[in-house]
């Protein structure tokens, strides 16, 4: 039997949300011992006896990783508890040296918020509440790499490998209440949740949120219960989820999935799955149909955080402007339209075009160069944007130099080019290559003489009134010049010189 259609399922399933997601702060240290978080360190040089949990060893709880997740609460409007703990949470799992995690669990430290996202729909613009249950913080596990099979899962591999090195970075969980009456659109609307997260995130700079890297991944419990009902289906998890457009597509895709098991009278087991993003479905990982117990108990190394409130508030005070508010402030001076308004933020953009802007170039000149030659550089080279080797401060000092009418735009892309490649400064690209603009009306009728010498009969036609012939010769007085006269100028001293001026 055919998998029924998306808008089969909307006519008949509703799907309720849940969604949890982690974040990897950006500490210099880890959660409970002074070891380095940088990224691709070789495995286990980043670990200590703390974090490898060595008998005798006890943990300190990193100030600034607090500092972090209160940040975050009061970004997501969420109350901050003036007493907290540290749970010992305990399961077996190969990459946790302790085989319990350090956690929060009836006493976290961040409690009801909420979240308000809006998606274009059939009816035009539309708010969505996410209401937050919980902020609270714990420690990452370890990573397995296992060897051989054909999946890279731990079944069918020859071995397996640890690494240490992200055991015990400091990690924070935000998981929402039950998210209903999102209907057809709880695809988008999940995509759109984590997209806000991922931007207050990166403007309290407390995580890169590099979802490639698992800085930020998303948990995704999804389930459907029949349009009318109060009585909730049966969820599943899909895990790990580390990309926005990855998020859409796990959660549509287990609509479809529960509907058609629904639709043929069978049940929706109660599991964790993991996300394919070659096919675009997800496969099973293990049951949850049993409630676990991981027989939590307080942590007695740890004492309470007790947050005083006049730090909380101080901390509030810091608080950058909101994200939503800022693209509508910044659409709103710009002047931008709504596609390049997206474009900008699916390029991930907007702060180096606005970083661009404060530097004193024209926003519209800013947002072109950022979403035109340089984006063109960076998918050639398969890197993102803010991985290539040019600044804001470049970019602003290239539309400058044009602006001045010392270059044309495209020598200005031949600069673009010199500076991603390491050659300096935009200035000392354009003196080191000997960029600049033919400007001298005696160099530019001496080459625009030398083209209608060569070109004779073409030139004729333009006397005679055959303006489009133009084109050809003015093309040929740019390679003369090398490109670097201004085409504009060239027309007019062209058009005067063969009397249609």
């Amino acid at each position: 039997m055919a998998l029924p259609t998306y808008d089969e399922v909307i006519a008949k399933w509703d799907p309720v949300l849940g969604l949890e997601v982690h974040v990897e702060l950006n500490t210099a240290s880890k959660m409970f011992c002074s070891c380095a978080t940088e990224f691709g360190a070789a495995p286990n040089t980043q670990t200590c006896p703390v974090c490898l949990a060595l008998p005798g060893a006890l943990p300190v709880v990193n100030e600034k990783a607090i500092e972090s997740t209160i940040l975050i609460g009061l970004a997501l409007n969420c109350k901050i508890a003036p007493y907290s703990r540290f749970a010992r949470k305990n399961y077996f799992y190969p990459d946790m040296p302790k085989n319990f995690q350090i956690s929060q669990y009836d006493e976290p430290i961040c409690f009801d918020g909420y979240v308000d996202v809006e998606i274009d729909t059939e009816e035009g613009p539309k708010q969505f509440r996410i209401e937050v249950e919980r902020v609270h913080m714990e420690e990452d596990t370890g990573k397995s790499l296992h060897v051989g099979g054909a999946t890279g899962r731990i079944h069918g591999a020859d071995y397996s490998l640890l690494d240490y090195n992200r055991a015990g970075i400091p990690l924070v969980e935000i998981v929402t209440k039950i998210v209903p009456g999102t209907g057809k659109y709880a695809p988008e609307v999940a995509k759109a949740y984590v997209a806000e997260l991922r931007d207050i995130l990166r403007g309290l700079k407390v995580s890169d949120v590099k979802m490639e890297q698992g800085s930020l991944r998303c948990d995704a419990n999804v389930s459907l219960k029949p349009i009318g009902s109060d009585v909730l289906g049966t969820r599943s998890e899909t895990k790990n989820v580390n990309s926005l457009r990855s998020v859409e597509r796990a959660i549509r895709g287990e609509m479809i999935r529960h509907a058609e098991l629904l639709n043929d009278g069978k049940k929706v087991k109660q599991e964790t799955r993991h996300f394919q993003e070659d096919t675009g479905l997800t496969r099973s990982g293990r049951s949850k149909e049993q409630a676990e117990d991981y027989r939590y108990f307080p942590d007695p190394d740890l004492v309470p955080v007790t947050p005083a409130a006049s730090w909380i508030e101080e901390l509030r005070a810091t608080l950058p402007e909101r994200p939503s508010l800022r693209r509508k402030r910044i659409k709103e001076e710009w002047n931008v339209p709504d596609k390049e308004m997206e474009a900008m933020i699916n390029a991930d953009v907007l702060d180096i075009v606005e970083a661009t802007v404060l530097l004193g170039a024209d926003p519209t000149k800013a947002r072109t160069w950022w979403l035109g030659e340089i984006s063109r550089i960076a998918n050639d080279e398969n890197v993102a944007i803010a991985e290539l080797a040019i600044t804001p401060a470049d970019v602003a000092e290239l539309v400058a130099l044009v602006a001045k009418g010392e270059l044309t735009d495209k020598l200005a892309r031949q600069v673009v080019e010199g500076v991603i490649a390491g050659e300096g400064k935009p200035a000392e690209v354009v003196e080191k290559r000997g960029i600049k603009v033919v400007s001298d009306d005696g160099a530019l009728m001496a080459a625009i003489e030398k083209v209608c010498a060569e070109q004779a009969d073409t030139a004729e036609k333009v006397r005679g009134g055959h303006l489009p012939a133009a084109g050809a010769l003015i093309g040929a007085v740019m390679k003369e010049t090398k490109g670097q006269a201004d085409a504009a100028k060239v027309r007019e001293l062209l058009l005067k010189h063969l009397g249609q001026g």
